[in-house]
């Protein structure tokens, strides 16, 4: 019989089908309430995704199928497991973990972020991952103080 005929798993079909693992961050996996939800719900979503593909009988198409989102479910896995949810902040004091906080920076734009997970970050869509360089800077500070970010100052408006 032909090679052609005969389907046969090769290493490369199955090299090229291993993606690596997303990289995890060293910093520690502070979450918000909404973030461990949306951890879960991607968890999940990447548990069915695998479990689809699965059915799959083609072996090379389902190592195809099941590539993404099986990096994605050790992924979600790890995240959700080593989440620490922390709670809202007691007061608008001081910016925190969870704040929503107002700057207006020297060129006049004013911006507002809120400080949250690194899973949950989103600058788009207004909130920065609290290990970030401006989150780091205003964490701790209150209305009216002023940090440097670069050759830029920001002063803090409103904490929320």
């Amino acid at each position: 019989m032909s090679v052609a005929f005969v389907k046969e798993e090769s290493a490369e079909t199955a090299a090229e089908t291993q993606l690596p693992d997303r990289p995890v961050s060293p910093h520690p996996n502070l979450v918000t309430e909404v973030g461990l939800k949306a951890l879960e719900r991607q968890l999940k979503e990447a548990r069915e995704a695998v479990d689809a593909a699965s059915t799959i009988e083609d072996v090379n198409e389902r190592r195809r199928q099941t590539a993404g989102p099986g990096r994605d479910l050790r992924y979600f896995s790890e995240r959700l497991h080593t989440a620490q949810l922390v709670p809202p902040p007691a007061s608008n004091e001081v910016v925190a973990f969870g704040s929503t906080v107002t700057f207006n920076r020297d060129d006049g734009r004013v911006q507002t972020y809120r400080i949250v997970g690194e899973d949950e970050a989103d600058p788009r869509a207004g909130s920065i991952s609290y290990v970030s360089p401006v989150a780091r800077l205003l964490m701790g500070k209150a209305v009216g103080d002023v940090v440097t970010v670069g050759e830029q100052e920001l002063e803090i408006e409103k904490i929320v």
